[in-house]
């Protein structure tokens, strides 16, 4: 038999249909596979318990529904969940020491989701702390490890950030798809640098209710796969309207996977000229190129656009950030949950919690951002960059009366390793090709299209109108069928 925890989602699906294996039999292989692979670090809870009682009742689920024909889109398949979004009496911390203890009374509006369409949880996934970071070096948990290594060496490799465990979960089986969040760029970095797909859904698209605050106006959750189909399956379970979340969109969600028909004959392809920065890489520039010859082959339309704000967008955005994460930041004092250190008085013990409890980049964040906010710098910087972001916004809303999606890079080289970057501007600049998504509220995938020359993943990342993930779909599949990316790392940690 196939190892179980290779399969993808939709293989899961039609397996347990036809009885070839259980969910119970699935979720053991999953369990074992998890506690074999802490070297990774992925996992900074597992609820293998839980997981257990929920394949269980999958499949009594599954045999009552052979015999009237409805099982549920993602009955019996075992997820990782990132720790940012609430799970109900289970650790939910964001990956930090100031959330110590916390664990939730309900759950968030996306893993409800989730488990109402018959997911399995494996545990909580382990990530930057406070989704802040490129690489997952920030998280109080210790850094996730990529499972790809370059050829020929032993160096441990970053997975990306925010979303590193989601990431490297699934790229080391470890789960058979995972929950993310993307602020700048943090579903899709981390699913280049580990040859899995991700996307960022519109703004609105999915639901923030009970998952923890970043930037709330940047904000966006959606899922890690090992494949297009895999992450449109998921996608269309994430994604609903929900009235506790004043964001959120009121219109249909799609069936995202019957987006997948291979056609782009006529598609008009975007290729905007600003994304080619000053010392990209020869790889990254030729991976680029072999995109759009696919896309062209295809029936595609390639033509040139401009974006001029775009080389505004890094420093817009962590202006912005910052000063989103300075207010939402602000909560936690000590009082009511999470981390208290004893104090003098309540200020003092105010000041102690937060120094003790917040890391070096989420200080570092929270003082930007509060400063950012100050009296007499608000409109030199916060207002300014506001203004910024509408005009990247208008930059996109241009460009899209010519084109139906467009064709960038998804990162400007493959994964590093841990301590290889520690100028932080340096590991901003890893967000360089994604940070305007965010600004501009669109959605965006990366999908896995070639090696390095050192055989690490690379990514192509599509960007797409709002609301328009299923043109980003069958784009996407096209070039995932194009690129036949069949590499996996080579098991080395257990």
């Amino acid at each position: 038999m196939t190892d179980l925890t290779s399969l993808k989602i939709s293989q899961i699906r039609d397996g347990l249909k036809a009885g070839d294996f259980t969910a119970v039999e699935l979720t053991e292989k999953y369990i074992a596979a998890v506690q074999e692979a802490s070297e990774l670090n992925a996992y900074v809870c597992q609820t293998p318990d839980q997981a257990i009682e929920m394949a269980k009742a999958s499949d009594a689920r599954i045999a009552k529904g052979k015999a009237n024909g409805q099982i549920r889109a993602l009955e019996g398949v075992p997820l990782g969940i990132k720790d940012l979004f609430a799970t109900k009496g289970v650790h939910t911390q964001a990956c930090s020491h100031i959330l110590d203890g916390f664990k939730p009374a309900y759950n968030s509006t996306v893993t409800q989701n989730l488990f109402s369409d018959g997911a399995v949880m494996l545990g909580k996934l382990n990530m930057d702390e406070f989704a802040m970071g490129s690489s997952n070096e920030t998280s109080y948990y210790g850094n996730v490890v990529n499972p790809w290594r370059r050829t020929g060496s032993d160096t441990k490799l970053v997975p990306g950030g925010s979303s590193g465990g989601s990431a490297t979960a699934v790229a080391a089986n470890l789960c058979a798809g995972a929950t993310a969040t993307d602020t700048g760029g943090s579903i899709r970095q981390p699913a280049a640098f580990t040859g899995t797909v991700g996307i960022k859904p519109t703004y609105g698209r999915v639901s923030r209710w009970g998952v923890v605050a970043f930037a709330s106006s940047l904000d966006q959750a959606g899922p890690i796969a090992r494949d297009v189909r895999d992450a449109a399956i998921m996608l269309k379970s994430m994604a609903s309207y929900d009235e506790l979340d004043t964001t959120s969109v009121d219109r249909p969600v799609p069936d995202y996977e019957s987006a997948l028909t291979g056609d782009i004959k006529g598609l008009r392809v975007g290729i905007p000229k600003e994304y080619q920065v000053e010392n990209m890489p020869a790889e990254i520039q030729a991976l680029w190129e072999q995109g759009k010859e696919w896309l062209k082959a295809r029936g595609a339309e390639i033509i040139d656009v401009t974006l001029p704000h775009t080389k505004y967008a890094l420093p817009a955005y962590y202006i912005v950030a910052p000063a989103e994460a300075s207010s939402n930041l602000a909560r936690y004092d000590g009082v009511r949950y999470g981390l208290r250190v004893a104090g003098d008085d309540i200020a003092d013990m105010y000041e102690k919690t937060r120094a003790e409890g917040f890391g070096p980049e989420v200080q570092r964040r929270i003082l930007m951002g509060t400063y950012v906010l100050s009296a007499g710098y608000y409109d030199a910087y916060y207002t300014k960059a506001q203004k910024v972001r509408s005009l990247i916004k208008n930059d996109f809303d241009v460009a899209f009366k010519d084109v139906d999606v467009m064709l960038t890079p998804a990162t400007p080289s493959p994964a590093f390793a841990p301590g290889e970057i520690t100028d932080p501007v340096q590991m901003y600049l890893n967000d360089i090709f994604t940070v305007t998504v965010n600004m501009a509220g669109l959605p965006g995938i990366s999908v896995p299209a070639g090696l390095s020359a050192d055989g690490l993943p690379l990514g192509l990342q599509l960007i797409g109108k709002a609301f328009d993930e299923e043109t980003l779909f069958r784009t996407a599949g096209v070039i995932e069928e194009d690129a036949q990316f069949n590499a996996k790392p080579t098991k080395w940690w257990a």
